[in-house]
């Protein structure tokens, strides 16, 4: 697996490896020692959502705010599909600007998308699904919406009939409306929530391993290692060698 950065910051295209065989083919699709070395801090993932889509869906451009935030790590898992990352972050160096990654379930690859910036796809093939990882639960009142249409922003849409959009993301306010709205993050917020993770991660765990195990910890340890010594003193539930 290699992680490769985008040209907005926080989008990163990670290129999965394939270990072919006569068989067919197997994947190594996500190591989080890979991506946290690139990212500088540990990826944390809390909920995992998939969908399907007809050809001509397009889905976003959605992100949340921050603090919280929420960040993805997106997938193609069968059919294909455009997929954009905008900077919605107000006060950004490239406010407004997009990002575009073919992505197809043939080939396994995804597109890490940090807190602050905002997601869309358009589906180029009927039943195109996608996997959404993302590092906190979802909470719908924390979701901004930007409309996936606006001229302002010009995402390179091609479609084959008419777009098919949900009702919230037809209803959804142009960039410049909700920024004019507050209802976007900044960029300032944006950095300050990734620098707080970014002290190393050695630290992180030498601070965890510090503190004091609780009661419940040290009981159900207890009673694992008396679980391993009775079934070792008992030659019937030994395995054969």
């Amino acid at each position: 697996m290699t992680v490769r950065p985008l040209t907005i910051s926080g989008a990163y295209l990670v290129s999965s490896r394939s270990f072919p065989d006569e068989r067919g083919d197997f994947f190594e699709v996500y190591r989080e020692d890979v991506l946290t070395e690139v990212l500088g801090y540990r990826p944390r993932m809390a909920q995992t959502n998939y969908s399907t889509s007809r050809r001509n869906v397009l889905r976003g451009v959605h992100g949340a705010a921050v603090p919280p935030g929420l960040a993805k790590l997106v997938m193609c898992l069968r059919g294909s599909m455009l997929d954009f990352v905008v900077d919605v972050r107000t006060g950004s160096p490239t406010f407004g600007q997009w990002d575009m990654i073919v992505l197809d379930g043939r080939d396994a690859s995804s597109v890490y998308v940090e807190e602050g910036l905002g997601h869309a796809f358009l589906a180029l093939d009927d039943d195109t699904c996608v996997q959404y990882q993302l590092s906190g639960l979802y909470e719908p009142r924390d979701v901004v919406t930007v409309h996936p249409l606006d001229p302002e922003i010009g995402l390179p849409l091609a479609f084959a009939g008419t777009p098919i959009l949900s009702d919230r993301d037809a209803a959804a306010p142009t960039l410049r409306e909700a920024a004019e709205r507050g209802l976007l993050p900044s960029y300032d917020a944006c950095r300050a929530l990734l620098d707080a993770r970014r002290q190393p991660v050695d630290v992180v765990d030498a601070h965890a391993r510090s503190q004091p195990r609780s009661m419940a910890w040290r009981t159900s340890r207890r009673r694992a290692r008396q679980t391993r010594a009775a079934l070792w003193r008992s030659p019937s539930a030994r395995l054969p060698s």
